[in-house]
């Protein structure tokens, strides 16, 4: 078998020369920037412990509700309509703690009717706080199985506690306050970073 050569100072295989060589050298640079660039990344264990996490909100649509994981509870984030948001105001009268006075249920820059930072969208851990089951979404109003009056909110399977669409419990319930609302902060019209406020309420 021959040996092929390669003359260096013939150009076009200079070029070749130094372009497989950058190549090569751009793949071991690769290997060795991967695993650092990882390690920077939060682990499903540092995620488990408390890391925050980044929901898009652009995949929320209207009325809809989306379930993300945070400290290994279930996090809701819904998408609230006008109409979710003006029918709040009707459920005050029939609620434990409509005002949310509670402090330890939501940041303070969450204490307010909403019960959020942008009145459109709320963002609640999804345990009930009677014995920890998760209450079933249920944005429909006046269905038969939860009356006249329901106008949209959660309801516990385990022991019938019931939730507005702002997570405020209703009176009668087992439920003795309303749902917590996580520390959070937008990082722009569509991201919301929960988990951390750094302090901040947007």
């Amino acid at each position: 078998m021959s040996n092929v050569s390669v003359d260096p100072s013939d150009p076009s295989k200079r070029r070749f020369l130094v372009t497989m060589t950058s190549a090569v050298g751009g793949v071991a640079a690769l290997g060795v920037a991967t695993p650092f660039v990882l390690s920077m990344m939060p682990s499903a264990r540092a995620k488990a412990a408390g890391a925050p996490i980044e929901v898009d909100l652009s995949k929320v649509e209207p009325g809809m509700q989306l379930a993300v994981e945070w400290r290994g509870k279930p996090v809701w984030v819904v998408n609230r309509t006008q109409e979710m948001l003006d029918a709040l105001s009707r459920n005050d009268a029939k609620l434990i703690d409509p005002a949310s006075e509670n402090a330890s249920q939501q940041p303070a820059y969450c204490q307010n009717p909403t019960r959020s930072v942008k009145p459109q969208y709320l963002i609640v851990v999804g345990i009930c706080t009677h014995l920890g089951c998760s209450p079933t979404y249920r944005a429909e109003v006046a269905p038969a199985d939860l009356g006249p009056d329901w106008l949209g909110g959660w309801f516990c399977p385990c022991h019938g506690s019931r939730f507005d669409l702002a997570a405020r419990v209703f009176n009668g319930s087992p439920a003795p306050t309303n749902l917590v609302i996580p520390p959070h902060k937008y990082l722009s019209e569509t991201r919301v970073l929960i988990g951390d406020d750094q302090g901040a309420a947007a």
